[in-house]
């Protein structure tokens, strides 16, 4: 009998950071890098609010939301596109701009779901080394060709907390190709406070071949509502439109985004928070002799070489205490753990219970 049979896709399935291991209780989860704080009481008041309408299907176009962003950062909501978190953006571009064997460039160690939606379109992947855990622009241009059709970064980068610097940035594009399309993630560019850092969105906001994305799910904490936004030239915008899903975001989560804008004072606690604990992991670390470096987003990567521990062995020791952190070995990162910032009780928990096991 013939069965239907799917096609073979040449991509690894996305591994996320776990909620839960081997069905112990988990206390503390510093795996994903969701928001210390959660979401903004205003966010949390509009999605209660806009829930008692769920029988009515949501906006579409995701009007309220597009309004509301172009108005916060001075924006043309015609070339703007919502996404079920920014994971769905990448996805469509990948449908729109690869086909089989184009190449895509990517820094050594970045975001997986880069790698896997572009080998899911057929594209091969082009591993651009970086230097001490830093996005080297030289790097991803000595690994373009004719066949390269995307430069993927995250700006700072996950899971390394590092930045490029916008000096870089404008240079990185002005060498590239100009039909080679450049995706910066900012996923995480509310963190950053460096006078050489400049935001995708500010550097590229007017460019004609960069899409910037952008996400709710970090600072804002509504990673469970899935909600994420890119901002690109008119012409792309209308193309990624075409392939997107009609309803992707769901009408509460459409209302809960906008409102989470607009809590200026929220938004600023999480900040001055994510600073403080950074400075205190950073401190800790170094004291128990742990190598890690100077993060701009909120986590930290941690390495146990120097002290000769091994990095599957503290993750367990943290599981069976309750604490879930991300282990690196799909980035293929030796020996090393991503720490999320959690709130001040998760943090002061996470910290004794590493100097008991080290």
């Amino acid at each position: 009998m013939n069965l239907p049979k799917p096609k073979k896709i040449n991509a690894e399935k996305y591994v996320a950071g776990l909620s839960s291991f081997k069905k112990r209780t988990i206390k503390i989860k510093l795996s994903a890098n969701e928001s210390a704080l959660g979401p903004s009481p205003r966010a949390r008041k509009e999605f209660i609010k806009v829930s008692k309408n769920l029988n009515r299907y949501p906006d579409s176009e995701g009007f309220v939301l597009k309004k509301t962003l172009a108005k916060k950062f001075k924006l043309d909501p015609a070339r703007i596109i919502l996404g079920s978190g920014s994971d769905q953006i990448f996805e469509l571009i990948c449908k729109v701009f690869l086909k089989k064997n184009d190449e895509v460039v990517v820094p050594e160690f970045s975001f997986i779901i880069y790698r896997i939606y572009s080998k899911i379109f057929g594209a091969k992947i082009k591993y651009a080394k970086e230097k001490k855990f830093k996005i080297s622009v030289d790097n991803i241009l000595s690994k373009v060709n004719r066949r390269t059709k995307i430069v993927f970064l995250a700006n700072p980068n996950n899971p390394t907390g590092t930045i490029v610097s916008k000096k870089e940035l404008l240079r990185l594009r002005k060498k590239l190709r100009s039909n080679i399309l450049l995706v910066i993630d900012d996923a995480y560019f509310e963190y950053v406070k460096d006078e050489n850092y400049l935001p995708g969105m500010r550097l590229f906001s007017n460019s004609k071949n960069v899409i910037v994305t952008r996400t709710f799910s970090k600072i804002y904490g509504l990673a469970g509502l899935r909600v994420g936004w890119g901002y690109g030239p008119k012409n792309l915008i209308y193309a990624l439109n075409k392939v997107k899903p009609p309803f992707n975001i769901n009408r509460a989560a459409l209302f809960a985004a906008a409102e989470s804008i607009k809590d200026l004072k929220w938004l600023k606690k999480e900040i001055n928070h994510v600073n403080k604990w950074s400075k205190i992991f950073f401190n800790n670390f170094k004291e128990l002799g742990v190598e890690t470096n100077f993060s701009y987003g909120n986590f930290l990567l941690i390495n146990f070489n120097k002290i000769k521990k091994n990095s599957k062995k503290i993750f367990l020791e943290l599981a069976k205490s309750g604490i879930l952190v991300r282990k690196m070995d799909v980035y293929k990162i030796k020996n090393s753990l991503r720490i999320t910032i959690g709130n001040d009780l998760e943090n002061k928990k996470f910290i004794s219970t590493l100097k008991k096991i080290i």
